[in-house]
């Protein structure tokens, strides 16, 4: 008895320890599960993807490479105005020699008769090392210029690569947080309509309320659902385009820690109280002016064919020939000389076709010039329109957030009349879809307001403090 009393106890041990067993191991692996989530998830806050986007999205290291392109047509140029040496060597085996026609009496012949002589050697090699060196040439020098005008373009159009990134990621950031709001919205709308039909549905089984009513109700229900759901995959599309601009992999997962509206609205500080714009801060007016440089050095490079040019050369040959391939040994003949030349070279007439390059290089930098001006005028007005669309989205935002305050009161004062009996149902589905029309127009006018102030900051030609706020 004593012994099956132990047996018992030992079972009940087993089975304890068994269950304890499994209890850690799913715990364990609970905890490994959330952590390994935890850690493929990253937190992105504004900084983070503007940070990100300048390391890593695809047009600005194109950017980059352009601006190491750069360097390599400076040396390319370069190498222009040093000596050019060049080495060659030849061997020729003269199968068939050359054959020459001389008078017959050179040979011994009868006078008027002619004979075929043979010339040459089975084997010759040519061994030749020549030099080049440019003393004056105009377009080597005006090339010179121009790859370092090149390098500099390359510059300003990697800063107007990354101040349109910059721009891309930080507006398509504040519209997920816009539509995250919006969700909330839907979000705490749900959960009005959830209690509201479970009051109808009460009332309908004790008959105070009509089957039509709760049908509304469950309408209103669905709709709602359908709209959350819309409203999810818009923030899955917007988060997979923000980590396309940021140059992010789409599969990759990240959070955007919670911003409140509050927050945004904090940030609405006045950047219209002076005028600060200036086109020679701009990148984008810049590199058109870099771009009108490269087009002069380039007439410059089609004037530089009208001057003279001199350049010294001088080159060394060893000449070995014999009928056996033994060369440049001593029973071989061998013989070497060398020369140096000085040559001036004057172009006189071409038929008109460096004139015709020239005229329309000239063109070239006419059609520029007009584009510099349209782009001056585009910038201001993307400056100006930026300060009116600072002006109206502070105004639409009080206006906004005063109507959503008032559509709270009256909805909150309608679901009370209705609960009284005082407010037909009509009226309170009413009264909860102008409160959400309100709050969604509340948001949307922040998100209006942060797209123009980051229109205006570009404008300003300061991006980049976003990255500092």
């Amino acid at each position: 008895m004593q012994m099956s009393s132990y047996a018992f106890t030992y079972r009940k041990l087993s089975n304890l320890h068994m269950t304890f067993r499994k209890q850690f191991i799913f715990f364990a692996v609970f905890i490994l599960s959330f952590t390994s989530v935890s850690q493929a998830q990253e937190i992105l806050t504004l900084q983070d993807a503007l940070n990100y986007a300048l390391n890593n999205s695809e047009a600005v290291r194109k950017a980059k490479l352009d601006i190491l392109k750069g360097d390599y047509q400076i040396k390319e140029v370069r190498a222009g105005a040093l000596p050019q040496i060049d080495g060659t060597a030849t061997l020729t085996n003269n199968i068939l020699a050359q054959q020459f026609i001389l008078p017959a009496e050179f040979m011994g012949g009868e006078p008027g008769e002619f004979i075929a002589v043979k010339a040459g050697t089975t084997w010759s090699s040519l061994a030749q090392v020549q030099l080049n060196q440019q003393l004056f040439n105009q377009q080597v020098f005006t090339g010179l210029k121009a790859a370092k005008s090149t390098k500099d373009f390359y510059l300003m159009a990697a800063k107007v690569a990354e101040e349109n990134i910059l721009q891309q990621v930080a507006s398509n950031y504040y519209q997920v947080i816009i539509t995250r709001e919006q969700l909330a919205v839907i979000d705490a709308n749900i959960e009005r309509n959830n209690t509201l039909e479970k009051t109808v549905s009460s009332q309908y089984e004790i008959g105070l309320a009509r089957k039509i009513d709760l049908d509304r109700v469950k309408v209103n229900s669905s709709n709602l659902k359908s709209q959350k759901e819309q409203l999810l995959n818009a923030v899955a599309q917007q988060e997979n385009l923000l980590k396309y601009y940021m140059g992010m992999p789409v599969t990759e997962n990240i959070v955007i820690p919670e911003t409140s509206l509050e927050e945004l609205e904090a940030t609405t500080a006045n950047l219209i109280a002076e005028n600060n714009f200036d086109l020679n801060k701009l990148s984008s007016f810049l590199v058109l002016k870099e771009q009108e440089e490269l087009l002069g050095f380039q007439k410059k490079a089609i004037e530089a064919e009208f001057y003279p040019s001199l350049s010294l050369g001088a080159n060394y040959m060893y000449n070995t020939q014999s009928n056996d391939f033994n060369l440049y040994t001593n029973n071989a003949l061998n013989y070497d000389m060398s020369a140096v030349t000085l040559t001036l070279r004057i172009p006189i007439f071409d038929g008109g076709a460096r004139s015709s390059r020239l005229k329309q290089a000239s063109l070239d930098i006419q059609k520029l010039q007009e584009d510099i001006k349209e782009s001056s005028n585009a910038l201001q007005m993307a400056y100006e329109n930026a300060k009116i669309q600072i002006n109206n989205s502070l105004s639409t935002i009080e206006t906004q957030n005063q109507n959503k305050i008032l559509a709270e009161e009256v909805y909150n004062s309608t679901k009370n009349n209705y609960n009284n009996g005082l407010a037909s149902l009509t009226d309170l589905l009413t009264a909860e879809t102008e409160l959400v029309t309100a709050q969604n127009s509340y948001n949307q006018a922040l998100l209006n307001y942060k797209i123009a102030e980051i229109e205006l900051i570009k404008s300003q030609g300061n991006i980049k403090s976003l990255i500092n706020e």
